[in-house]
């Protein structure tokens, strides 16, 4: 059980990368696209892509800690 609780830690350190690039990206492109496009949404929308990351990051870190605590 001790791996397992290793490989969600490690996957929720990967989606936490991810997240921050893929948000990041998507600000950026939001952000000129406002300026020069005229795209109606703001560019802060762009922080709603967090939401399934954030997600992902608390079931990997729930899993991490159960599996944890399993193998003691």
């Amino acid at each position: 059980m001790k791996k397992l609780s290793v490989l969600f830690s490690v996957l929720a350190a990967i989606l936490a990368v991810v997240m921050c690039v893929v948000v990041g990206i998507n600000y950026r492109m939001m952000l000129y696209g406002a300026k020069s496009a005229g795209y109606s949404a703001p560019p802060s929308a762009a922080f709603l892509y967090a939401i399934p990351y954030l997600a992902a990051i608390l079931i990997c870190v729930v899993l991490a800690v159960v599996f944890g605590k399993k193998g003691k």
